[in-house]
């Protein structure tokens, strides 16, 4: 297996490093990382270019469009795609070979955050859960190259969301593997909003596209009114 990881960003020098760490420590497999940067102003170049990785720019911001962007000018025949602020469980590339070669054509680890507190604990317990609900990008995404030109990619006009479609799409071709191993996410977000603030916009964001009846612009104008942006400053 010939593993691309795929990460966009848009100033992410807060959380590039340690995630590039971990992926350059494990990378005595066949595997390439690319970066995919929608425009940053801040250090994510200067810092991506610090470790032995493919760096493009995009030619649009939006983390749909530099996915799409990055797996078209991936090597790889199994394709991951990363948060810039998420570090995948030890072995990573062990345990997606193994689901892809128990007939997993696509997949995603549990995931627990970085920081400590009983609400957040709880929320992650129901990750196990096979539901739409209880998936999406954090959790790191894996897909067989062939499966993801099958089914187009992410869909760019998904401003927001795009990582629920994706797996949506996903399930009428094959069934996404969960993988028991936990990624590290950031719970940046909980910085600058308490819990409950956070659940609602989660909560009503994945009703307004459940519904089907809301554009992602829409659903995105509506989660950032209920919630303060982390890298809003």
């Amino acid at each position: 297996m010939h593993l691309s990881i795929i990460i966009p960003t848009l100033n992410e020098s807060g959380f590039l490093d340690r995630t590039l760490k971990c992926l350059t420590a494990q990378a005595h497999h066949p595997v390439e990382i690319i970066v995919v940067d929608g425009g940053s102003t801040d250090a994510t170049e200067s810092i991506a270019k610090q470790f032995p990785v493919t760096w493009l720019v995009a030619p649009r911001k939006g983390r749909a469009i530099q996915m799409n962007f990055g797996a078209a000018r991936a090597s790889g025949d199994v394709l991951f795609f990363l948060h810039a602020d998420c570090i995948p469980p030890e072995h990573f590339y062990r345990h997606i070979q193994q689901a892809i070669d128990a007939g997993s054509q696509a997949g995603s680890f549990r995931y627990r955050f970085d920081k400590p507190g009983l609400l957040l604990r709880l929320q992650t317990w129901f990750i196990r859960f096979p539901g739409l609900v209880f998936r999406g990008g954090d959790q790191g995404l894996f897909i067989t190259k062939n499966l993801f030109q099958t089914i187009g990619g992410y869909r760019e006009e998904f401003v927001v969301m795009e990582d629920y479609d994706i797996i949506r799409r996903i399930k009428k071709h094959a069934k996404p593997a969960l993988l028991p191993q936990h990624a590290i996410v950031s719970a940046r977000k909980y910085a600058c909003n308490n819990w409950l603030q956070v659940q609602i916009a989660n909560a009503v964001a994945m009703t307004m596209f459940l519904s089907g009846r809301y554009s992602p612009v829409r659903i995105q104008s509506t989660y950032y009114r209920l919630i303060r942006h982390p890298k809003a400053d």
